[in-house]
């Protein structure tokens, strides 16, 4: 289920940091299966950078708040 939250973090990940829509998909897939946060998985399977992943963290406490 998407909510709208989750619709802003895939297009942050979309238009901002260049991830393709099937790699989030994968991403989310895995996160659900594995139990883990989706920007830790996104990295550990190195579909992030560690400066993206940064950036995604900021996005996320800035839209948090």
């Amino acid at each position: 289920m998407i909510n709208y939250s989750n619709k802003k973090i895939i297009s942050f990940l979309v238009n901002e940091i260049g991830l393709e829509e099937s790699s989030i998909e994968l991403g989310i897939k895995l996160s659900i299966n594995n139990n883990s946060p989706l920007p830790i998985l996104l990295w550990s399977y190195g579909l992030l950078t560690i400066e993206e992943l940064d950036e995604l963290y900021s996005f996320l406490f800035q839209n948090t708040l």
